[in-house]
């Protein structure tokens, strides 16, 4: 499990109110990454990927774009040490 990694994103922009949330976790299944997605009270979308280095990585440049009608000005990613985290949530 030494190819296992997390990653802790903050997606800023038009990310809330698009499908962004919906189309991470149906993005994430795709990709086999574990983790969760929630909107935040600021009208950022935060969400962590767990799951081996290029799945993850693959997810964070996904974030890059996001859903067909989001608009994404920034991304901020912070890597930590996996939690074990198990399947893929949407979070409220």
């Amino acid at each position: 499990m030494s190819d296992r990694t997390r990653a802790h994103v903050f997606v800023s922009g038009k990310v809330q109110g698009v499908f962004y949330r919906a189309t991470t976790r149906e993005t994430a299944g795709e990709t086999g990454v574990d983790g969760w997605v929630k909107n935040l009270s600021d009208g950022r979308v935060e969400a962590v990927f767990e799951g081996p280095a290029s799945a993850v990585e693959s997810m964070v440049e996904w974030c890059h774009e996001g859903s067909p009608r989001a608009r994404v000005d920034g991304v901020e990613v912070e890597y930590e040490e996996p939690a074990g985290i198990e399947g893929f949530e949407i979070r409220r």
